[in-house]
Order: structure tokens, then sequence, then C-alpha cells
């Protein structure tokens, strides 16, 4: 029997720039990473209850972000990716005992963000995640947790770079330059590149599916700003 063989949209490495350039991918793209929370992020006139009722509820995130990422090892049978997803839930370890100490700052102990009810949009989101990743393959999980990983880079450095954004005496920046840091900005680089490999070995009518994911996920990152604006 002859080998099968097909064309890809893009060149090798090339996957993540195509996703974003694509119509049906950019509006829920823009939705998500130029949304009027961010905006009034940026130049610090969202009201405080607003940002502290969105870290409350990215904590509550975080939870099952380390769920996702702990079933994203269950569901690979390379030995590198398992641990390299035992890594990212350290990390996610880590970074939560951060945000408890950045959610301090604005007067929020673990308890008061514990003893909050998790958000509908916030539940809607993980959990498509966790079905995403329960019902289909490893590289499904990972389209369906991008959208998280590589928009928070994108929104910081636009933030970040742009001169309309108010530094001095806004309660945000350091929300801006967390996520515009070197570090963070090197997590996306590994996950894109990660994407990019994977995303080669598979055929276009699974790229279409994979796209289908991104959209949906991006659709839920921007939900859960709509949650944080909607307590303005």
């Amino acid at each position: 029997m002859a080998a099968v063989t097909y064309t890809l949209p893009f060149a090798p490495g090339g996957f993540i720039e195509y996703l974003l350039a694509r119509p049906d991918v950019a509006v829920a793209w823009k939705k998500h990473t130029e949304h009027v929370f961010l905006e009034r992020l940026a130049d610090g006139t969202l009201p405080i209850e607003a940002f502290k009722y969105y870290l409350i509820q990215d904590y509550l995130y975080l939870i099952q972000f380390a769920r996702a990422n702990s079933l994203a090892g269950f569901k690979t049978k390379n030995l590198e990716e398992i641990v390299r997803s035992a890594e990212i839930v350290l990390h996610i370890n880590r970074e939560m005992s951060l945000h408890l100490g950045y959610c301090a700052e604005f007067g929020l102990s673990k308890e008061d963000v514990l003893k909050v009810e998790e958000s509908q949009a916030c539940t809607a989101y993980t959990r498509f995640v966790l079905d995403t990743g329960s019902s289909d393959d490893w590289l499904a999980l990972q389209v369906a947790l991008a959208p998280c990983l590589i928009g928070y880079g994108v929104i910081a450095k636009r933030l970040y770079s742009d001169p309309k954004t108010l530094r001095e005496g806004n309660r945000y920046w350091k929300w801006i330059e967390n996520y515009a840091a070197e570090d963070y900005d090197e997590a996306v680089r590994l996950g894109i590149a990660l994407l990019d490999e994977h995303a080669q070995k598979v055929s276009p009518s699974r790229i279409e599916e994979l796209v289908k994911i991104f959209i949906h996920a991006t659709k839920m990152e921007a939900g859960f700003w709509d949650m944080g604006y909607a307590r303005i």
C-alpha cells in the first residue's frame, strides 16, 4: 500500500503563526487579548473589587490548570513529556504561592480566596479543558491550554510596550510586569515550540479539529475577562 501524503497549510514551525493569522481565530483572539477589562487595567481605572474578584477566580482556575497538566502527563507515553508535565505542575504550585502573596497585597488571605464559589465562567472554561483532555489526545489538551499561556504573554507584551499604559501610580502595573517578564516569555516560547513540533505530525483534517478547540478555548478566555468586568 502506498504511503498517504498530504500538505499542511503552514511551514515547519509555523502552526501557531498560521493559527493566529486565520480570520476565524482572529475574531476570538482580539476579544480575548484586547478586552476592555485589560484596557482599564492598563490605564489604572479598573475598580479594585473587579480585580480582586478576578484574582480569586484566577487562583481557583490554577487549581484546575494543575489538574489539566497532571492529565497531560497521563495522556502521553513519552517520558520526557511526562516529566515536563510534572515540572509544570510544580511550577504552578510555586506560582500559586506567589499568587497568594499578590492577593495579600489587595487584602485577600488564602481563606478569603477559598471561601469564594468558583464562578460559572471559571467552571465552564476549566471543565472544557479537562473534558478535552479526557476525551481527546495529548495534543488536543495542549491546544485547549494554549490560549491561556500564549494569550497572557501577548497581552502583557502589548500593554508593557504601549506608551498609553499607566506605570506610575497604577496598582495593576505589577501584574503587567509579571507576565511580561523573561521567565514567562520563555515559558511561552517553549510552549509554542512544542505545539509547532507536534502539529507538524498530524493531517490537515486534524489541524481543523485543533483549530476549533483553540477557538472555543479562546472564547472561554474572553469569558473570564467578561466575568471580571461584570463586577464593575
